[in-house]
């Protein structure tokens, strides 16, 4: 199954393209904030610095294996989804799942040590410059070389492989294993999970005084998971709701009837969605009042604050990447995925402006959506925040930070789902169909 695996990465490399694209990007991350690990290891390197590398590395290198799990986990769900008919052609052919298991995860473990491997160079520049950026502000002395070494390469082939492994054999056991239990118990759990966890995190921000240096921690780790939980749930409520929206027209009619039966593929599009915009918003909000109560107090931030302040940027930042690579990925996939349905739908009457009429619908409705539970997430932990760091409940940034977020989803959304839905309609109807079959 293994040389199996490594054929089917030879013959068709276009299918693993956002598989490789994520383990890339997950690798640079990983290895270029780990390669600080490296850096603060080295012989010379005062306290001071040798502090500022090491909760760089901590804080930042936690949040990127998250969100590299999550990443690589999104575009191998969609992968093996799309591959339902061949999956099922090899157990009709006499494969057993467990060597179908085997054949996906060995692609998928071959595709990130290539993405780890193509990380190296990008990475060992990445953290130079991320040093630089340290020397600049102060936080580091200037006498302090770049080391990358041994816990960044490890580090980052590590939580390369392991992610890609371990999202391959769950998205591959979800299509090969038989169920006998209803479905979305476990998705249940983890939204409850999720909700309670966030809820409590959120809340322990009032157990802190205004100037701990943790305070920022809880609300941000509760925006979070309250996201992921926002995320998970948001499916649901749209399926229940979408049929009581004034929608009409064939456009809207499909769009309704659409986004109810495939309720299950939306949280593909809802969980990076809402995490990206409640991630975002909360931290770039509480940076913003941190920032201003620093300099109501007319002291010069010290050099803790700075480190804060650089981790809060460069954590929106990864996730940024991240949950847009996840919402582009997913979007292109699954809309890729409807070539036949719109064959389909054309050769019923639909004409291409009808479907890219509907195509612009569902676009709308998940991404208000999810910025909606997007937003609430984020004011649960703004607002907790606020009211500890000062003595107002809102920020007084206005709406220009949460605005240009919006932006950003929309633009990602809209882009991908109607370009992709575009070029999937430069087929004719009746090619799209014979195809897709």
């Amino acid at each position: 199954m293994f040389a199996l695996a490594m054929r089917s990465v030879r013959q068709r490399p276009g299918r693993f393209a956002a598989t490789l694209l994520s383990a890339f990007l997950g690798a640079t991350i990983v290895m270029t904030f780990n390669s600080m690990q490296d850096t603060a290891g080295a012989r010379g390197v005062d306290a001071v610095s040798k502090d500022t590398l090491s909760s760089a590395a901590g804080v930042v290198g936690s949040y990127g294996t998250l969100l590299v799990f999550f990443a690589v986990a999104s575009t191998l769900t969609v992968n093996v989804r799309q591959r339902s008919s061949e999956i099922e052609l090899l157990r009709c052919s006499g494969a057993t799942p467990s060597q179908i298991r085997r054949m996906v995860v060995g692609e998928s473990v071959v595709v990130a040590l290539v993405g780890a491997l193509l990380a190296v160079v990008p990475s060992l520049l990445a953290g130079r410059m991320l040093l630089d950026l340290f020397k600049d502000s102060g936080q580091v002395a200037d006498s302090v070389d770049h080391a990358f070494g041994p816990i960044a390469l490890y580090s980052g082939f590590a939580t390369t492989v392991v992610a890609a492994a371990g999202a391959a054999f769950l998205a591959v056991r979800r299509a090969t294993v038989r169920r006998t239990r209803p479905r979305g118990k476990g998705r249940r759990f983890l939204v409850v999970a999720a909700l309670v966890l966030g809820a409590v995190s959120v809340c322990s921000t009032f157990a802190l005084s205004g100037t701990d240096e943790m305070l920022m921690a809880p609300p941000a780790y509760g925006s979070i998971l309250l996201s992921v939980g926002f995320g998970l749930l948001a499916p649901g409520l749209l399926k229940a709701l979408v049929g009581r929206l004034p929608l009409t027209g064939p456009s809207g009619y499909l769009a309704v009837r659409i986004l109810r039966v495939q309720a299950a593929r939306l949280s593909g599009v809802l969980v990076p969605l809402t995490l990206f915009t409640g991630m975002a918003t909360a931290t770039l909000y509480m940076q913003a009042v941190e920032n201003d109560a620093i300099d109501a107090a007319g002291v010069p931030k010290s050099v803790d604050a700075k480190n804060l302040e650089t981790l809060n940027l460069v954590i929106v930042g990864i996730i940024v990447v991240f949950s847009c690579i996840m919402l582009i990925n997913s979007l292109y996939a699954s809309t890729t995925y409807r070539r036949k349905e719109f064959g389909q739908q054309r050769l019923a009457g639909a004409t291409p402006g009808q479907i890219l009429h509907m195509i612009g619908l569902e676009s709308l409705l998940l991404t208000v959506t999810g910025v909606a539970f997007g937003a609430v997430a984020a004011l649960a932990g703004a607002v907790p925040f606020t009211m500890v760091r000062t003595d107002g409940v809102l920020p007084d940034q206005g709406l220009g930070i949460w605005l240009t977020i919006v932006a950003v989803a929309a633009a990602a959304t809209f882009g991908t789902s109607l370009l992709t839905a575009r070029r999937a309609l430069k087929d004719s109807a009746v090619q799209a169909v014979s195809l897709a079959a």
